[in-house]
């Protein structure tokens, strides 16, 4: 596979851009995507519907590493070189720019860690079980089948004796 060669050098606009690409994938799998306003919430975007709402903060990489006969990347998982606290988001969604894919990990996942090895070629791959992973924001899709049932409204009405 060809990998990615990327165009944005400029680490901030590289971000920007990794959070625009992190909406239409998400948007493509029917996932509503809302972006708080101002960046000083501890999370970047908030993925779902009324009752199903998950934050999630998108993090982009280019960074490869090669240890022994390990490969793979790594991406940085903190905020001002601090791991982020318990309760800062519910998913990370991490961008691999060379190889275009998305990882949708979950934040208990990344507690305490300033940066993690994705896209490894070890046997004992720790993530990735949430390579493309958009099902875990699953309960986060809009159900385009649910609307208001009004015949069962009205029924319901109905039995209770008002009209």
């Amino acid at each position: 596979m060809k990998k990615r060669e990327p165009k944005i050098r400029d680490k901030k606009r590289r971000g920007e851009w990794a959070e625009m690409i992190f909406m239409a994938r998400a948007a493509e799998r029917g996932i509503a995507i809302s972006k708080p306003w101002g960046d000083t919430t501890s999370y970047d975007f908030v993925a779902g519907r009324p009752g199903h709402f998950a934050a999630v903060q998108v993090k982009c990489t280019l960074f490869e590493i090669a240890e022994g006969l390990e490969k793979g990347y790594s991406c940085t998982v903190c905020s001002s070189n601090r791991p982020y606290r318990r309760g800062s988001f519910d998913f990370l969604a991490a961008y691999l720019i060379q190889e275009d894919a998305w990882y949708i990990i979950p934040e208990d996942e990344i507690l305490g860690k300033k940066s993690i090895s994705l896209a490894t070629n070890c046997v004992e791959a720790r993530y990735e079980k949430y390579r493309e992973a958009w099902h875990l924001l699953g309960d986060c899709r809009e159900d385009e089948n649910k609307g208001i049932d009004m015949e069962g409204c009205a029924e319901e009405i109905l039995s209770h004796g008002m009209e």
